[in-house]
């Protein structure tokens, strides 16, 4: 059994505009998914699956009612520490069991939980302290995360305090999983409120410092649409999302809608990333669904799939920035599967989607998602017709915005101002339409490029450039031009067998040309071993552009 009747009036739609016509949440009055969702399976099917982690060696298996009594007992470790409704704990623990037990602990306690990377620097530690005045954080045992938050603990205040997963524990800090065992198991509803704070994530940062995005205890409810109708997963069947439980991937693949539908959430928890040990993975763990970012299928794809059993995977997606047509068409050659995108923010669940009833067109976003009513708008606000770029809106963002859309960029008026506009927020991402409706992604509205007058979104020459055998991974990016403007670059990794020239150089810029409007193509190019990439993955073109801007200045 699974708990979406309780939540939806009806979940099964004969087609897409069914779906956006009756899709309809029903929101409880003071939801808590720690209580409503984790306790209740676990009262009535105390055995039934809940998580499958595994590290490469072993396969740890926990059910709904192991992760009931072991966030109960996390729980009261939190209070004898002094944690109350409205602190704020930060989570560092990778793909540790902990990761769930610790945020459903700080949920059904109130206490508001900042999910973070295990990238984290000194400073970063140090910024995130300060701005939400953390009172605890809970990380796992490597030298690495000890030694950054070693360094940032004289800035972060005298009461700060740090739990540790493992055995190498520092003097004077606590040793998580033994104080989790010694306290008690039983737990009583704490009330909160629909419109409490719940989560707080700090936005990736492709440019500037990372803000506040705040949720309420209502967000969870919001993923069911991603988890079931985007990603598909079912009552009972294995769902894997790559992600660490820093990114708000995390929140839309591992936790919140794959749980309320029942599913058993999977956990590959390995510290470094290698396409052929996930594949491994794959074969070993006999997925139902599975979610991964661009970056992680262009590397599966350049291995040998050939091996991999995908007999029981019935259904994949991703979302992150578009993939190529060479990555769709390898991937369903090995597994029968076709991928389907989407797109959303660490703001929001799914916005876009293709969500199976129609089509899928390669590169594409899909449609709107039920319960947002998504616009294309232009720089003075008007609505954008099919094939012009626009700004992607959600134009009901007012009183009663949707379930699933942040609360506030917390302690942030300017970024709140600049977001929002009578009832309206602007994503900053840039998108066309097209006449039957998909939505096909641009950029950012600072990544889009501005030549001789035409509008260059940096996704579409990259779309063509993978299409090219010597190209593994590339960015597009402007770069000041004193004729046209801007002018496109393409910064480029070469796939295996390829090697750098002018010769290469020239055929990538025919092929671009000959591939889609020649205004298009890039006039610049430059090849490297590695692009910038946040923690979830994405390219940090805003790096690309500050290490031209400087070499500029030096030349």
């Amino acid at each position: 059994m699974n708990l979406l009747d309780r939540f939806l009036e009806r979940t099964e739609f004969d087609g897409y505009d069914d779906f956006i016509e009756n899709y309809k949440l029903l929101i409880p009055e003071n939801f808590n998914f720690g209580y409503d969702v984790i306790d209740e399976y676990a009262r009535l099917e105390p055995d039934k699956a809940a998580l499958l982690r595994y590290d490469d060696l072993n396969e740890y298996h926990y059910s709904f009612g192991d992760i009931s009594r072991l966030s109960n007992k996390t729980a009261n470790f939190f209070r004898s520490r002094g944690l109350k409704k409205g602190d704020c704990i930060m989570l560092m623990l990778r793909e540790r069991a902990e990761a769930w037990t610790c945020m459903i602990a700080a949920i059904k306690l109130g206490v508001i939980v900042i999910p973070a990377t295990f990238q984290l620097t000194a400073e970063d530690i140090v910024y995130r302290s300060e701005c939400a005045s953390l009172k605890m954080i809970c990380t796992v045992d490597e030298n690495e995360r000890i030694v950054q938050i070693t360094k940032a603990l004289p800035q972060c205040g005298a009461d700060m305090q740090v739990a540790v997963v493992g055995e190498n524990i520092p003097e004077g800090w606590l040793n998580l999983r033994v104080e989790v065992e010694k306290a008690p198991d039983s737990l009583d509803r704490i009330t909160g409120s629909n419109d409490d704070t719940m989560l707080i994530y700090f936005s990736s940062g492709t440019t500037g410092l990372p803000k506040m995005v705040a949720h309420d205890f209502t967000y969870p409810l919001g993923h069911i649409t991603t988890a079931v109708y985007w990603q598909q997963v079912r009552d009972g069947g294995r769902h894997l999302t790559y992600s660490d439980s820093g990114w708000a991937k995390f929140a839309w693949g591992k936790i919140f809608g794959q749980w309320i539908a029942g599913s058993v959430i999977v956990a590959y928890d390995t510290n470094r990333f290698k396409a052929d040990k996930l594949l491994e993975a794959i074969n070993r763990l006999r997925l139902t669904t599975f979610c991964a970012p661009p970056t992680v299928l262009r590397s599966m794809i350049a291995e040998d799939m050939s091996g991999c059993d995908f007999s029981t995977l019935r259904h994949c997606c991703s979302a992150g920035e578009p993939l190529n047509p060479e990555v769709i068409s390898r991937f369903r050659e090995a597994s029968g599967l076709t991928i389907h995108e989407g797109f959303g923010q660490t703001e929001t669940s799914v916005l876009l989607a293709n969500f199976g009833w129609e089509p899928i067109k390669a590169g594409s976003m899909g449609k709107p998602a039920p319960m947002y009513d998504i616009k294309l708008i232009d720089s003075d606000g008007n609505e954008c017709e099919d094939g012009v770029i626009g700004s992607i809106v959600i134009n009901n963002a007012g009183a009663n915005r949707p379930c699933g859309l942040f609360a506030e960029y917390r302690n942030n008026p300017e970024a709140m101002a600049e977001s929002f506009t009578g009832g309206v927020y602007n994503t900053k991402d840039m998108a066309w339409r097209d006449s039957d409706g998909y939505f096909w992604f641009e950029g950012r509205d600072d990544d889009i490029i501005k030549c001789s007058g035409y509008r260059i979104g940096p996704f579409e020459v990259e779309s063509v450039l993978l299409t090219h055998p010597a190209v593994m991974e590339c960015a597009v990016t402007a770069v000041p031009d004193d004729i046209r403007g801007q002018v496109v670059k393409a910064t480029i990794i070469l796939n295996r067998g390829y090697e750098a020239s002018e010769e290469l150089k020239k055929t990538l810029q025919d092929y671009t040309k000959n591939n889609t409007a020649p205004y298009k193509y890039p006039r610049v190019i430059e090849f490297v071993s590695e692009l910038p990439k946040t923690s979830s993955g994405k390219i940090k073109r805003s790096e690309i552009k500050k290490h031209d801007a400087q070499k500029r200045i030096i030349n």
